[in-house]
């Protein structure tokens, strides 16, 4: 599989009033802090299921690019794994330079 910075990835937004946030998780065996993502939609959607994810918030999914979800990854400290619809990893995106 080749991700490339103009590759459209499919991220969980979790929204509370005006404002929205990318879910991310956390692996406490490991020390890893990472942003789920997914090639497509409907792959997506069918993993929210397997993420830990707030309650009472309203989660939806959003396509971002690559290069952008990166930036936004690397900024705040997690690494962006690409997921199946299982939750098992599928590759594992190098960080933002």
């Amino acid at each position: 599989m080749t991700i490339q910075a103009t590759t459209w990835l499919y991220v969980a937004i979790q929204t509370s009033g005006s404002d929205e946030q990318i879910v991310g998780q956390t692996d406490a065996q490991h020390d890893i802090s990472y942003i789920p993502a997914f090639l497509d939609k409907e792959t997506a959607q069918q993993a929210l299921f397997q993420l830990q994810l707030e309650k009472k918030k309203k989660i939806e999914v959003q396509a971002i690019i690559y290069e952008d979800l990166a930036r936004h990854a690397a900024d705040n400290g997690f690494l962006v794994f690409v997921l199946d619809e299982d939750g098992k990893v599928l590759e594992r995106l190098p960080a933002a330079s």
